[in-house]
């Protein structure tokens, strides 16, 4: 791996992980669950919660960059806009610095929705651990 790799995953966000995020984690803000309060609130409608959205990192990062057996270490979001049910998000995460003593990688991340509008950015520091990584 080096400075400037990156990867991308794009998935579309349904109602029904609002639901399983809910039973997960027991998240129940009406901004989530109740259409009418959430049309009133400055979002104007239901959002997803923020877990949902940064979930996909997680998968790109267990997935793709660094890859499997990876972890987060830190994290550092700004989340910039709502995401909808329905919404197409695209995760990224470049590759910014590569530690040579050890298997920690710093990334830039971000997503985006299907019109291009950023919802998270920021950066992570992700450890991979290498008895999973010589596995794959």
């Amino acid at each position: 791996m080096r400075v400037g790799d990156s990867a991308t995953r794009t998935r579309e966000v349904r109602a029904r992980d609002i639901e399983l995020f809910t039973e997960l984690t027991g998240d129940r803000n009406p901004l989530h669950h109740d259409p009418e309060l959430a049309a009133r609130s400055r979002f104007g409608g239901i959002v997803v919660q923020g877990g949902v959205t940064s979930g996909l990192l997680n998968a790109l990062v267990a997935e793709d960059l660094p890859g499997p057996g990876s972890v987060f270490l830190s994290v550092s979001w700004r989340f910039r806009a709502p995401v909808r049910p329905g919404d197409v998000l695209t995760a990224r995460a470049v590759v910014t610095s590569v530690r040579e003593d050890k298997p920690v990688t710093g990334l830039d991340t971000s997503i985006t929705n299907q019109d291009g509008v950023v919802v998270l950015d920021g950066s992570a520091v992700v450890w991979r651990d290498p008895a999973v990584a010589a596995l794959t």
